[in-house]
């Protein structure tokens, strides 16, 4: 493709609101243009790299078993409410009535589709395994759409779902989808960490998600163990138990004045005690009832993890009033000593002597607080986020805290939705069963700008050989110049011929200087330059974008010895 004849707008610099390397890049490498608030267009080279992840998930899938189909990106309301999910997906959900006021949805995720096709099709386990997919618009009303693709209100999703007769099934297609995964992101260039997983809305009783590591882009915190790679998001992750703490001699419970201190480094100082000995104590309600939740003062509460304990499906904390009529005092004065409440106590909170916590009166804390002798929890578990430097669960070490691109994710659903939509088949013994599910999610948008958040320089992107929008690039400096241009007209059909993929830029009335920038922002593989050293010396100068590494090559020697370093590209990202 000839530049002269694309449309490839780029920019001199990222507009205000694009806050990550992708989205600006994106954004002035000419691949997207905002429409709306978490609503992008894809340009033409944008769309040729969204194409090739398109094209290495597809051959993937298949290879795994999976069948590509399409559903309608637009459901009736009917299936949604079989599981109960119209009302769970709340505002996320773009709602909407047709002229008959019949009620829809644009698809933020096809489970009800899919079981509602399987159980009118598949009625015996001799039609079973069976593992369907698609890559389709999906559609959710983020609160704050940001950082480009990675968190927009309409993106490209490859779902999938699959149906086998037994739990063993089950794990054997979860495996074959997982180890898919694992050559997906491999293929596109990507570094992931598969790791443990709160299943959140889509539900089930074990996920995965595949996270690329990323400093300013991460929306996804989790711990990594560096001995035995136990790795989890922040909503699963566990850490080893505490070792018991010496005990001390209860002492008596006291109140004392705490005037304005509220938080807890606000009421360590003035008592002149570490955080770790205070209780901080939250009021939260869970699907309409109040919970008074208790970590120690230098934990924080992991929210999810108090919902699904307590099997919740909505979680929030408690507004002032709330918190006012049920504990008679304010935020940051609550305690557990006499509150008529729900008591839920994270683990740590048992192994604590003699600590400090709210007295539900404003303006005191009681001290020298103990468990079961002031007061007796009513649940205790883990509701504590891990932090960095807890010990591993499976061996110990001091775990890592990253945050990480989410690019995937894997569910085993087992047999939740096929209950709920009353799905089933007949099994060898003619006997009535729920298929057992899993569910596997890539974001297709999402999983390229992962790739350029991967592969950049402070020059623009620097794509992998498989997801770029072209393979090489020929920069012809001067096409006024009639050697220059012949050469470089000839080495475009060389190449082309060869079957690369080629992108010539063949501009007569820019700079050599704008092509050169061009071409690093855009970051096409690698460079083939026409210029000087082809009149002085008779040679092409090939640069590889990656690695920044510039080679002399004669005229003649040009088609193979760029054929040798797409080859070599493409071997090592399957390594």
């Amino acid at each position: 493709m000839r530049i002269s004849e694309t449309f490839l707008p780029t920019l001199r610099e990222a507009p205000q609101d694009a806050e990550i390397v992708s989205h600006k890049l994106m954004l002035k490498a000419g691949l997207i243009r905002k429409v709306a608030s978490g609503v992008y267009s894809f340009l033409p080279l944008g769309l040729r790299s969204l194409k090739k992840v398109e094209r290495i998930i597809r051959e993937e899938m298949d290879r795994a078993g999976a069948l590509e189909l399409l559903f309608p990106a637009i459901l009736p309301r009917e299936i949604w409410d079989e599981t109960g999910r119209w009302s769970l997906y709340g505002n996320e959900m773009f709602k909407l009535k047709d002229r008959k006021g019949r009620d829809f949805c644009l698809g933020p995720t096809h489970e009800e589709a899919v079981v509602d096709l399987a159980r009118g099709e598949l009625r015996s386990y001799k039609e079973l395994p069976k593992t369907f997919y698609q890559i389709q618009a999906k559609y959710r009303d983020e609160i704050r759409p940001r950082f480009g693709l990675m968190r927009a209100r309409e993106f490209l999703m490859k779902d999938a779902y699959s149906f086998d007769a037994s739990e063993e099934g089950l794990e054997k297609t979860y495996e074959k989808i997982f180890n898919a995964y694992i050559r997906i992101f491999k293929r596109c260039g990507l570094t992931v960490i598969p790791i443990d997983a709160d299943s959140g809305a889509i539900g089930g009783k074990v996920s995965n998600e595949f996270v690329v590591i990323s400093e300013k882009a991460g929306e996804s915190e989790f711990v990594y163990c560096p001995k035995c790679g136990y790795a989890a998001n922040i909503e699963a992750a566990k850490c080893a138990e505490d070792m018991p703490s010496e005990k001390e001699e209860m002492l008596p419970l006291k109140k004392v004045a705490t005037p304005n201190k509220k938080t807890i480094d606000e009421v360590s100082k003035f008592l002149n005690v570490p955080s770790a000995k205070l209780v901080k104590s939250l009021l939260y309600k869970i699907d309409g009832e109040f919970v008074l939740a208790l970590v120690r003062g230098d934990d924080e509460l992991n929210e999810v993890k108090l919902k699904n304990l307590l099997h919740g499906q909505f979680i929030s904390p408690a507004n002032d009033d709330e918190i006012k009529n049920i504990m008679g005092a304010s935020a940051g004065s609550l305690g557990p000593v006499n509150a008529n409440v729900k008591i839920v106590a994270d683990k740590r909170i048992m192994n604590m002597y003699n600590f400090v916590c709210g007295a539900n009166e404003d303006g005191f804390h009681f001290i020298n607080v103990n468990v079961n002798r002031d007061f007796s929890p009513d649940t205790v578990s883990d509701i504590r986020n891990v932090k960095e430097g807890d010990k591993c669960p499976k061996c110990g070490t001091p775990l890592k805290l990253y945050e990480g691109i989410e690019v995937g994710h894997t569910f085993k659903l087992g047999t939740k939705y096929s209950e709920k939509m009353n799905a089933k088949f007949l099994d060898k013994d003619g006997k009535e069963k729920y298929f057992v599910m899993g569910c596997y999610g890539i974001g297709v948008g999402r999983t390229m700008a992962a790739v350029i958040e991967e592969h950049h320089d402070k020059f623009g992107i620097k794509w992998p050989v498989s997801v770029a929008p072209y393979e090489v690039e020929i920069l012809s400096l001067n096409m006024g110049d009639d050697l220059i241009s012949n050469i470089s007209e000839e080495l475009y059909k060389l190449f082309s011929d060869k079957g690369m993929e080629v992108l010539f830029d063949d501009r007569a009335d820019v700079s050599a200087g704008v092509k050169f920038n061009d071409a690093d922002l855009i970051g096409i593989p690698i460079q083939v330059i026409v210029g000087r050293t082809l009149k002085k010396e008779g040679k092409l100068e090939i640069k590889d974008r990656e690695s920044g590494e510039k080679m002399l090559v004669d005229k003649d020697s040009a088609v193979h010895f760029v054929l040798n370093m797409l080859k070599e590209k493409v071997d090592a990202l399957l390594k």
